[in-house]
Order: C-alpha cells, then sequence, then structure tokens
C-alpha cells in the first residue's frame, strides 16, 4: 500500500512540472505554432505568387449596371389618341402597331392637296387646249400674211409698169399715183399681218410658261400630298425595335402633342452593363477580355460577359457640368471611366435581367501584361532620345 502511494506521487511530479511550464516552453504548443507558422507562410507564399501571376490582372467594380438602349415611343404629330393597342410590361415585336391617333383630320388634309393637284392637271390641260387654238390662230395669220405680201407684191409690180407709161405720157400721172397708194396700202397690210403672226407666236411661249406654272402647282400639291400621306401613316405608331413595354403613360381618348412621351420599349435581348472603373484600373484594360458579371438580383451568380468598348472620356467630362480644373483650388480626385461590358448569358438568365439591376464586375487584363513592357520600353526610349 505504502508501495503503491509512494510510485503514484513520483509519478505525478514530472506531470505537474510541465503543467507548470509556460505554455510557450510546452513542446506541443511550440509544435503546433511551428506548424500554424509553417502553414501561413506557405499560404502567403501561393497568394503572393497567384496575386503576381493572376490576381493583379484582375480588375472588379461594383459601380456597375445593367442598362440597355431604351426607345422612346413618341408621336410625330398631334391629336387625340384613338387606341392604345398594348399593355404594360408587354412584349413587342418590331414593326408592331403601338398607338393609333385620329387620323380624320389628316385624311382631309390629304384629300384638300389632291383636289389642288387635280385643280392644276386641269389647269395644264386648258392652256394646252389653248396653245392648240393659237396653233390654228397662227396658221391663220402666216396664210393671210402671204396673201398681203403677195398682193403687196403684185400692186408694186403694177407701180413699177405705170412708170414708163405715165412718164412717156401714154398713161395719166393720177393713174400712176393711184397704183403706188395701192401698193403702200398692201405693203402696210403685210406689215400688220406680220405683226399679227408675231403676236401669235408669242403668245404660245406665254401659254408654254402657264402650262409650266400649273405643273410646278401641281408639284407642289403633290409634295404636299406626300407630306399629308406620312402624317396620315404616323397616326399609328410603331415599334422601331423588339422589346418590353414600359413606362406607358397614354391612354385612349387623351390628347398628345408632337414629341410627347408615350411610353418606353426595352430592347431586352440586347442588355449590357455600363462599369464605371477608376482610373488606375483601365491601363490594362482592352475591347476582347473576358469578364465575369455576378448580378444581386440573382443571389450572386456569376455570367460571362466581355469588354465591348472603353469611353472616350471620364464620367465627369460627359457631365452637364465638367470640372474646371485649372480655375481656384485643386484636389486630386480619382476619377472613373465608363467601361461597356457585353452580356453573354443564355435565354434563362436574361428573363431576370432588366436595366438599372446591380451588378459587380471583374475584368481579366492579363492578356495586355505585355503592354506594360512596351509602354515602359518606350518611354525609356524617348527619354535616351532626349538625351
Amino acid at each position: 500500500m505504502a508501495t503503491d502511494l509512494s510510485e503514484s506521487q513520483g509519478q505525478s511530479a514530472p506531470n505537474q512540472g510541465q503543467d507548470r511550464l509556460p505554455p510557450l516552453k510546452r513542446p506541443g504548443v511550440r509544435r503546433g505554432l511551428l506548424a500554424a507558422g509553417v502553414l501561413v507562410v506557405v499560404a502567403g507564399g501561393l497568394w503572393l505568387f497567384q496575386y503576381q501571376m493572376y490576381g493583379q490582372f484582375e480588375q472588379d467594380t461594383n459601380d456597375a449596371y445593367i442598362q440597355a438602349d431604351a426607345v422612346t415611343i413618341s408621336p410625330k404629330i398631334s391629336g387625340y389618341v384613338e387606341q392604345v393597342l398594348v399593355n404594360d410590361n408587354q412584349d413587342v415585336k418590331a414593326g408592331q402597331a403601338l398607338v393609333r391617333i385620329d387620323a380624320r383630320d389628316y385624311d382631309a388634309q390629304a384629300q384638300q392637296y389632291q383636289a389642288q393637284i387635280d385643280v392644276a392637271k386641269a389647269n395644264a390641260d386648258n392652256v394646252r387646249a389653248m396653245i392648240g387654238e393659237q396653233e390654228a390662230a397662227i396658221a391663220q395669220a402666216r396664210a393671210q400674211l402671204a396673201s398681203a405680201e403677195q398682193d403687196a407684191r403684185f400692186a408694186a409690180g403694177e407701180a413699177a409698169r405705170y412708170a414708163p407709161l405715165a412718164a412717156s405720157g401714154a398713161e395719166t400721172a393720177e393713174r400712176l399715183s393711184s397704183l403706188r397708194n395701192q401698193a403702200a396700202k398692201a405693203r402696210a397690210t403685210a406689215d400688220a399681218q406680220r405683226a399679227v403672226l408675231l403676236s401669235a407666236e408669242r403668245k404660245i411661249t406665254s401659254l408654254n410658261a402657264q402650262i409650266r406654272q400649273a405643273d410646278a402647282q401641281g408639284k407642289a400639291a403633290r409634295a404636299q400630298l406626300a407630306a399629308a400621306h406620312v402624317n396620315v401613316g404616323s397616326t399609328v405608331l410603331k415599334s422601331s425595335v423588339a422589346g418590353r413595354i414600359g413606362d406607358r403613360s397614354v391612354r385612349a381618348g387623351q390628347f398628345v402633342q408632337a414629341g410627347t412621351r408615350l411610353m418606353s420599349v426595352v430592347p431586352l435581348s440586347k442588355l449590357y452593363v455600363t462599369a464605371n472603373f477608376k482610373e488606375t484600373q483601365i491601363g490594362l484594360m482592352r475591347p476582347g477580355q473576358p469578364a465575369t458579371i455576378e448580378v444581386d438580383a440573382l443571389n450572386g451568380t456569376k455570367i460571362a460577359g466581355h469588354v465591348e468598348s472603353i469611353s472616350p472620356g471620364t464620367g465627369a467630362q460627359f457631365s452637364l457640368l465638367p470640372p474646371q480644373n485649372a480655375t481656384g483650388n485643386f484636389t486630386k480626385i480619382v476619377q472613373r471611366v465608363p467601361v461597356r461590358i457585353a452580356i453573354d448569358a443564355g435565354p434563362e438568365a436574361r428573363r431576370v435581367l432588366v436595366p438599372g439591376l446591380s451588378v459587380v464586375v471583374s475584368v481579366d487584363t492579363i492578356s495586355a501584361k505585355g503592354a506594360q513592357r512596351s509602354i515602359a520600353s518606350q518611354e525609356e526610349a524617348r527619354r535616351d532620345a532626349k538625351q
């Protein structure tokens, strides 16, 4: 009994000595800390390797939103809305009728211009008939002129034959004087007929001018009729793209002015993302680089995309009041550049994607890593050239 007691005391003595050691001097704690340190170093090395090889080329931002080039539906003409042919949030096809405006006023205008065309045509036909009559009058005047000239030549010949006879005393001077008077009258008659012919011919020119005037009036009326037909066609508003109706504010019976916004058509098949990256992130960003889009509405589901284009200026440059950094005190602020990201998603994902949704975009710029060295080498070459 005494022996067992002494042995148990002898065995517990070393254990009690170890329990009294500080935690950092215990072998088990040291081994655990050493293992943890090795793991931390290995993990840090792996992270550093991954960052140097890939991570530093991943550029991401949460300042990104889904957008679409929505088409605003506005009438070209004013009038009362006769019928609204679509409902809110309805899917429509390109060319589908959306709104019909009362077309009676514009139909009446078209009929009025058609009447003006008919009047101009009738005037032209009337003048052409007058030209036909005038041509007949010209032919008559030419015949009368020919007859008058023949009479004038005959009278002049008679006077010329009687002149020697009167000089020799064979004929009286009164006879010669009478013949000369008749010759002068015949010549005057011929001159009058020549003036009548000239007047008739000039009237043809005037009538042709009237035809051209009537034709011009007809062309003007036809142009007005074409514009009236355009207005008649504009009474039916059609969708220029396929998409979904949104923000519909028009109602049947409403009077709308030209240019009034009635609704919008959102082309959901042509959605894209506008990601506003910091200026320090776009140095290696190029069109065509792959992108990952994390959609908040899909519980962070990631879909594929690619860089489509990069804005030619920062967002501040296209604002209503761009900053004038050359005036007053200056505080440097990191600018953001809009980058357009194309969405490479299937139809199932597109069912819930709508403009305005928030997303997180990450772009892999590793394909342009060589550009950094190229830029640096060009800068060095320029410095050497200056020296």
